[in-house]
């Protein structure tokens, strides 16, 4: 029986998991490599309904909507202003998630985490992991190391853990875009009542929301061939930036770049580079195993990171609870390899639309209206924001696990 958690994290999935370890009877401390919390980290990012259920799996349902702004439905238009699609937002339909700035979000489940008793230690950078008898080591750069039943790496797209698990394991794949998000006082612009609006510009790609009292919030995602690391990004004077942003948008008949004309450059967050990760060959290894971006890093195109990242950890402790580590984390592969892989290879997709050169532009804003039509539909979209996870059904032995897609 697992009584013990090394959790190797403390950004989003950190806390989740513990809390979900936790719900398992597990006794989980969360191990985070810098030496204060991460408050003011990160720009905008959705909890989709399903991540919202998740939450809500661990009574934590209220976590999000406290400090979030509902997304009651979501509006895809093209540069001329067309409307593509409209996904949500129907008459008496619930919201389709949760709109959060990741700061608020990260404090608000840390700040859950602790109301549970549940531990965070800071400064606990991991350097190396070794097993002894039922158990696993985790050394830290401090000098300071941890012992426990397992260990959980939540580490994000460049995890230790994995790398630990698999030396060969394959890095981060650089999708062709740069991202970059600002808060506005002021927009100018009327309520968007909810929806989110998402525009295939003719040169970039962008996202916004308007709020009842008329500030708002907006995204970028920009093609660019040649990758840059996200110091090389932050090296570029911010005024620059929201000088190529607003050229990028300039001959859309969208609110873009007036929006970003209208940002205060101590407010833009520049994000850096998309990437993902196709698929990690090996999730677990003995007492260590994966979760989150460490185990299926997304790009932010699928709107689904840290909804995943939540069910992941609900379904692990489900897991662990039930089986013996080895067991259980094969269990768990089962249940989610195919479910977050399919999401990776769709986000892909869309990012390859939003990085269309002149010809692929012109196919695609041919083909998208039909495509968008198609996608629209309510049946179309249940496998990925309808997946809820029964916490009191026991889990089969690995064999017997039937994944849901």
């Amino acid at each position: 029986m697992t009584r013990t958690a090394i959790v190797i994290g403390g950004g989003i999935a950190g806390p989740v998991t513990a809390m979900a370890l936790q719900k398992a009877g597990i006794t989980a401390t969360v191990h985070e490599a810098y030496e204060n919390a991460a408050d003011g980290v990160g720009g905008a990012l959705s909890i989709a309904t399903n991540g919202l259920h998740a939450l809500g799996v661990l009574d934590a349902g209220d976590v999000v909507p406290a400090v979030g702004t509902p997304m009651r439905a979501m509006v895809v238009r093209s540069w001329t202003g067309k409307t593509l699609a409209r996904f949500g937002g129907g008459p008496g339909e619930p919201p389709i998630g949760q709109l959060v700035w990741r700061p608020e979000l990260y404090r608000a489940l840390h700040d859950e985490a602790a109301r549970r008793g549940i531990r965070t230690e800071f400064g606990r950078r991991l350097v190396a992991a070794e097993h002894a008898g039922d158990g696993v080591t985790a050394h830290f750069a401090d000098g300071g190391s941890a012992t426990a039943d397992v260990l959980v790496g939540a580490d994000g797209l460049r995890s230790t853990v994995r790398s630990l698990i698999d030396p060969d394991a394959p890095g981060p794949r650089y999708t062709g875009l740069i991202s970059f998000g600002a808060k506005v006082a002021d927009t100018g612009l009327a309520s968007t009542r909810g929806a989110m609006h998402m525009v295939f510009g003719r040169r970039a790609f962008f996202g916004y929301q308007v709020d009842d009292d008329g500030s708002g919030g907006w995204f970028v995602n920009l093609p660019r061939t040649v990758p840059m690391t996200l110091a090389e990004c932050r090296a570029v004077p911010v005024g620059e930036w929201l000088r190529v942003l607003g050229a990028a948008f300039a001959d859309d008949r969208t609110p873009a770049a007036d929006l970003i004309g209208r940002t205060d450059p101590a407010e833009l967050l520049v994000v850096g580079p998309m990437e993902d990760i196709p698929t990690v060959p090996r999730w677990s290894r003995g007492r260590m195993v994966l979760v989150g971006d460490a185990a299926h890093p997304t790009s932010p195109s699928s709107g689904q990171g840290a909804s995943l990242a939540i069910e992941s950890a609900v379904q692990l402790a489900r897991c662990l609870r039930d089986l013996p580590p080895d067991r259980a984390f094969a269990a768990y592969e089962a249940l989610r390899r195919a479910r977050v892989e399919r999401i990776i290879a769709m986000a892909a997709r869309t990012n390859a639309d939003k990085a269309a050169g002149p010809v692929a532009r012109v196919v695609r804003d041919l083909l998208m209206p039909t495509m968008m039509r198609l996608m629209a539909r309510p049946e179309r979209l249940a496998w990925q924001f309808g997946y809820e996870i029964d916490w009191d059904a026991p889990v089969p032995a690995p064999g017997e696990v039937r994944a849901r897609p």
